[in-house]
């Protein structure tokens, strides 16, 4: 298409953030694009994987992703690093040497925050990165915005010498909007050039590295003032006036249209004096921004009357009606009494928590810990597994961050108290966790011989975040073959006892619960590693589905304690046994159409109850009522 028809038809196409600025990754000519998988940000890599002249990898943990990027940079390609909030923490040693170090090709780090928590453990603030960092950051409010900023983030990197940060959120990562396009960009690689006093970050160095740093703030600080990402909506009511940023800028204009908007798409430094002048042109100013109150305590800093966190919620999303809500707050109205729709009478809903998937690997895993409860502690980690601490297996302890079950494990060993003594302890990581951070773990819990049994529930995916491939199930990024890490003799080769090391089939119920006692009595450092695909990947193969066989049940209920959502409940009763005690019973049902024909649950089935389904009798899943309550 020529210039000419371009601007008559613009390519347009239909895109989340995260496409958005997978596309603007390849449009600025990128030659190296790395992550590692964490919600909201995981489709980014996945997208720009989708092009074959950008070489794509999953690394790890973030720090590596990190630092592949900053050397290609160093080699004088452009290149890119994504990552979740909580990702940067485990990168942040690589960016705080990097930031002193600059870049030659350009250098732009994505990095997605949780606001609202909807797949996180914390609503950490990544704007701190560019405070404490030294470095600029960009906020995109929509997918459009977000396709463009990557790209002006590639020259602004190479402009001031420095990574650039572009910060996403949930609600830019994965809300469509349609994106006007271009072509990629040619940047060709000067090679890498010998530069000690730059890349070699001793003290000597860095210490004068760090008065570029310093002049550098005040370049940004001067670019800050005059950059077109920031702007001004000037409204036509004066009487409150709106400083905001990303998301926040499109709920403000939707719940106030007719209210002045001082929009910031480059967010650090603030261009205080621009502001400033905006300041005197309102009645109030109000600063919106998802989560922490930087903005606001900024401009406090500067002398400048602000109203923000003490009437806006510090936490989730500032939708248009939370805004609102705000807002009759501070004029001192009472709050606009709910309205109670009006809707005919429905049956209560069964309470449906998070659970895993049908013939889920962990499944066994869970139910045969929960055999344990009372006799062990468990610490876990973060991963689908983590749903192992809820119903109905109630069996991990702990879950505190990427690749922490082994560290506290150990520490809770080392750390016994007295009604501790004579218990096993269990530190439980999946595959890839363990891969990530974990590693280091196990290295440290030989070191120190702690008496824990480590389970690595290998089901060879990344699989919280939607089954990406990672190092242990030789595949990449594009599904293409690649070398295989074997957990069991990585565990050996870590210091584990060869005869403390185990591989198992989840699936097999008896030699799972016989070896996880075994190893549970063993005074010394153990693996067990748990091998079976994810259900959800092509690795996986179903069985024959299974049915119960209803004149055979008994309301035994044992098949519940695996947590199959394939099980279903079609009759409970109470009865009283004769010493007093009341015993649910519970009659259950197999959705064949759903089960994969694990036998988990027929290996827990007292009255022997379920066999191999009729495949000619299987119907499409249908909701089953409940008799009894």
């Amino acid at each position: 298409m020529n210039a000419v028809a371009e601007a008559i038809h613009p390519v347009r196409r239909l895109m989340s953030g995260n496409e958005a600025i997978a596309r603007g990754v390849w449009e600025a000519g990128v030659r190296v694009a790395t992550a590692y998988p964490g919600t909201p940000a995981t489709e980014i890599l996945e997208y720009i994987g989708t092009y074959d002249d950008i070489h794509a990898n999953w690394s790890p943990n973030e720090k590596v992703s990190l630092e592949v990027a900053i050397g290609a940079s160093m080699c004088g390609s452009r290149a890119f690093c994504c990552m979740k909030h909580v990702g940067m923490n485990v990168a942040s040693d690589a960016l705080m040497t990097q930031t002193l170090a600059g870049v030659v090709g350009g250098l732009v780090i994505a990095i997605a925050d949780d606001v609202g928590m909807s797949s996180s453990q914390n609503e950490q603030d990544s704007r701190y990165w560019g405070r404490f960092a030294h470095l600029p950051i960009l906020e995109p409010s929509d997918s459009q915005e977000a396709y463009a900023m990557v790209i002006q983030a590639f020259d602004l990197s190479e402009q001031f010498d420095c990574p650039v940060i572009v910060r996403m959120t949930t609600r830019i990562c994965h809300v469509k909007g349609v994106v006007k396009v271009g072509e990629r960009q040619t940047h060709t690689a000067a090679g890498f050039t010998p530069n000690p006093a730059q890349w070699v970050m001793v003290p000597g160095n860095a210490k004068k590295r760090l008065q570029v740093q310093q002049q550098r703030d005040v370049t940004l600080r001067e670019f800050s003032e005059q950059s077109a990402l920031n702007y001004c909506d000037p409204g036509s009511d004066s009487k409150y006036g709106f400083i905001t940023s990303g998301p926040a800028y499109t709920h403000v204009k939707e719940a106030f249209p007719e209210a002045p908007v001082y929009k910031l798409g480059f967010t650090h430094p603030l261009p205080v004096e621009s502001i400033r002048k905006f300041a005197g042109d309102v009645e109030t100013v109000i600063i919106v921004e998802e989560t922490e109150p930087l903005i606001e305590m900024e401009l406090k800093a500067a002398g400048l009357v602000v109203v923000g966190k003490d009437v806006l919620p510090s936490t989730g999303e500032l939708a248009p009606e939370v805004l609102k809500r705000s807002l009759r707050a501070l004029q001192g109205e009472a709050p606009e009494p709910a309205i109670e729709p009006v809707m005919p009478p429905v049956q209560a809903l069964f309470p449906r928590p998070p659970t895993m998937c049908v013939s889920c690997p962990h499944l066994a895993v869970f139910y045969t810990l929960s055999r344990l409860r009372k006799k062990a502690n468990f610490a876990g980690d973060i991963g689908c597994y983590t749903l192992g601490a809820g119903q109905p297996w109630n069996a991990l302890d702990t879950c505190i961050c990427m690749g922490s079950a082994l560290g506290i494990g150990l520490g809770m060993d080392l750390g016994r108290g007295e009604s501790d003594q004579g218990k096993g302890i269990f530190s439980i990581i999946g595959d890839s966790t363990f891969l990530h951070l974990g590693i280091q773990g196990l290295l440290d819990l030989v070191y120190n011989q702690g008496n824990v049994t480590v389970m690595i529930l290998d089901n060879s995916a990344t699989g919280m975040t939607g089954g990406q491939n990672n190092h242990g199930n030789g595949k990449d990024l594009r599904g293409k073959e690649a070398p295989q890490v074997d957990f069991a003799e990585l565990a050996c080769a870590l210091g584990v006892a060869r005869e403390r090391v185990h591989e198992v089939d989840p699936y097999d119920l008896p030699v799972l619960y016989k070896l996880v006692k075994q190893e549970m009595a063993a005074p010394v450092p153990s693996v067990i590693v748990a091998k079976r695909p994810c259900v959800l990947t092509e690795r996986f193969t179903p069985r024959r589905p299974l049915m119960v066989e209803a004149d055979k049940c008994n309301g035994c209920a044992n098949c519940l304690s695996v947590g199959c959502p394939a099980i279903l409940v079609t009759r409970r009763e109470t009865e009283v046994r004769e010493s007093g005690r009341e015993v649910m019973k519970a009659w259950v049902r197999i959705e064949s159409a759903a089960c994969t024909g694990c036998d988990i649950c027929l290996q827990t089935c007292g009255p022997d109850a379920m066999a191999p389904a009729d495949l000619t009798t299987i119907t499409p899943i249908a909701d089953t009522p409940v008799e009894g309550g």
